[in-house]
């Protein structure tokens, strides 16, 4: 049997009526397969550190760094219920993140942490 995890609440706009919407959340099989997904990109991530001939490269850094930025986003996705709510609040949320991301990579440009070689 599946259980329905959806409930009813009461909002009201702007001139004050009160309107019931639904907001479903996800049930407990999207909550076993993310769980699933974010164990198994953990263990890369353990097995990518293992890794000597992986560790001396390039790519190490970059892939790990990737990885993580995947599990970040899944867990705000799912268990911050960021995917089910209101498109505004995705802007609010990835907006100030995308500066402070290309803030970071600036300051690693900046301070020659990352260099281009043409």
């Amino acid at each position: 049997m599946a259980a329905d995890h959806s409930h009813s609440s009461v909002s009201h706009d702007a001139h004050g009526d009160a309107a019931a919407h639904e907001h479903t959340h996800p049930d407990w099989g999207t909550y076993k397969w993310v769980a699933l997904i974010l164990t198994l990109i953990t263990a890369l991530e353990v097995w990518i550190y293992y890794l000597p001939s992986f560790t001396a490269t390039r790519l190490f850094v970059p892939t790990l760094l990737a990885l993580s930025a995947i599990k970040f986003a899944i867990v705000v996705m799912f268990y911050m219920h960021l995917k089910y709510d209101a498109k505004l609040f995705r802007a609010l949320f990835i907006g100030p993140l995308l500066i402070a991301s290309f803030i970071i990579v600036g300051l690693l440009f900046l301070f020659n942490h990352i260099k281009i070689q043409f």
